[in-house]
């Protein structure tokens, strides 16, 4: 009788950890925006880098963690290159409009629908980018693909889920995940994605329904948004597929209300301080005028250059403290919220991959960062 070799039986599933101290990546954002103050903001891709870094090292699986390889350097000439390419559309469409005044408010429409074919092109290649610099137990993930392949189905998408007032929007989400999942590999596994837009349909429908309503009772908008995020999150989740290996999300709906509402805390405590801090500037200056009737004293102060300077440097302090609070809620808790609640199936499959795939130039991202829709 002939020996037939037994498969080894599948391996447990394993869950992904996030070992991030909270206080590292507050020390982190906060030191990062002080810098970007002096800096003029050009800090934000050595900023960036940073964030993705702490992300991508402090995450593992099965005991082995992933690595970053992007640079700062490396996002900024991308960013100039795209930068480059941007301007001289936005002078263009700024001299048609002057030379064609009574065509000025139907030129905005080709523009709009070409900045958005842009968001969409550098989003996917800001994911192609970012997928190339990941590394996990020294094999690179790598993709493929058109990004204007990509952006002409987001278009014809989101053409839809217009004319069906969002009807059509888990479809369009799931037909675009397809699309990116099945060009992103892992050397030499492929990608896939395996959610659907009516498995997402049948657990956001009723928020849908809700939504306008819930914007006009604001304490009902955040749990109606949050929930909305944590069913995608645990719906994406659940579809990466890398040839045998499957990820799964045990996310709970309720995962996200306190993150939104510990945000709105924060932004009105910073609103609340800007408003006290000029109503302080103004009095001080109005102290260093000196006396005068009310109406000229306040005129006089409002135009005094001693006022703005102080304005304009509050006001860019509270931004990037909003930024601290949102890269700290939105993408480390968010983060580390979601991934404690995944599990890997099937990761025997990546025991013998060989490495494939080349580096992506960064001027999606570049594109990204200038249009603003650049992810983390």
């Amino acid at each position: 009788m002939s020996y037939v070799p037994q498969q080894p039986p599948p391996l447990p599933s394993l869950p992904a950890t996030f070992s991030g101290a909270r206080s590292e990546f507050f020390r982190l954002v906060s030191r990062g925006a002080a810098i970007e103050l002096i800096t003029l903001g050009f800090y934000r891709f050595w900023l960036a880098t940073d964030i993705r870094r702490h992300l991508w090292v402090n995450t593992a699986v099965d005991g082995d963690a992933a690595e970053y390889t992007g640079r700062g350097k490396e996002l900024l000439i991308g960013f100039l290159f795209a930068m480059a390419i941007l301007v001289p559309i936005y002078l263009a469409y700024f001299l048609i409009t002057v030379e064609a005044e009574r065509f000025k408010a139907f030129a905005s429409v080709p523009l709009l629908i070409s900045f958005y074919a842009f968001g969409q092109f550098a989003i996917y290649r800001a994911r192609r980018y970012r997928l190339t610099r990941t590394v996990w137990r020294g094999i690179r993930f790598w993709m493929d693909g058109s990004g204007w392949a990509y952006a002409g189905r987001a278009m014809l998408w989101t053409l839809l889920a217009v004319v069906t007032l969002g009807i059509a929007w888990p479809w369009r989400t799931a037909a675009l995940e397809r699309y990116k999942m099945r060009h992103s590999h892992y050397g030499s596994l492929r990608g896939d994605f395996e959610g659907r837009g009516w498995d997402l349909f049948k657990q956001v429908w009723y928020l849908w329904l809700i939504a306008p309503f819930a914007m006009m009772l604001f304490p009902l908008y955040p749990f109606v948004y949050a929930q909305l995020k944590a069913v995608e999150w645990r719906w994406w989740v659940s579809g990466i597929r890398f040839g045998g290996v499957r990820l799964d999300s045990t996310l709970p709906n309720s995962a996200f209300y306190a993150l939104y509402w510990k945000i709105i805390g924060w932004m009105l405590l910073l609103v609340l301080v800007f408003i006290l801090y000029v109503v302080g500037a103004f009095a001080l200056v109005a102290s260093l005028l000196g006396k005068g009737t009310g109406a000229e004293q306040m005129q006089a102060v409002a135009n005094h250059i001693g006022l703005l300077v102080p304005l304009g440097i509050g006001y860019v302090v509270i931004i990037l403290a909003a930024n601290v609070v949102m890269r700290l809620y939105l993408v480390r808790d968010v983060w580390a919220t979601v991934l404690a609640s995944v599990q890997v199936h099937g990761i025997e499959a990546m025991a013998d991959v060989a490495a494939k795939g080349d580096l992506a130039s960064a001027l999606g991202e570049g594109f990204a960062d200038g249009l603003d829709v650049a992810g983390f």
